[in-house]
């Protein structure tokens, strides 16, 4: 068997026949004088949105009959995406406080 078919058939192993799973992306959402920034993100199923708190109070990003994070001040909380689709959360302590996550699947 010639050598360049045996590295062509392990590379198809661990590709999966050519199938790469997309990287999984860590996209930054910044609280900062009362205001998510970006307000809208978009990401993929899979991929982690991190919350990082300037201000000085507690926030969160609720959605509505769905999941919480809460979201420490001076600190940062994470989530993974678990569901495509529109994902609007607002601040529980803060209800004026709105974001907003465009999922797509990978």
């Amino acid at each position: 068997m010639p050598s360049g078919f045996y590295l062509v058939a392990v590379a198809g192993l661990l590709l999966g026949n050519g199938a790469v799973d997309a990287q999984a992306e860590t996209i930054r959402v910044t609280i900062e004088k009362m205001a998510f920034v970006p307000a809208e993100v978009e990401v993929r199923v899979g991929d982690t949105i991190e919350w990082v708190n300037r201000d000085i109070l507690v926030h969160t990003a609720t959605v509505k009959g769905g999941w919480e994070v809460l979201i420490p001040a001076k600190k940062t909380a994470s989530l993974v995406v678990r569901e495509a689709g529109q994902i609007d959360y607002y601040c529980r302590f803060h209800p004026n406080m709105k974001g907003r996550i465009l999922a797509a699947t990978p």
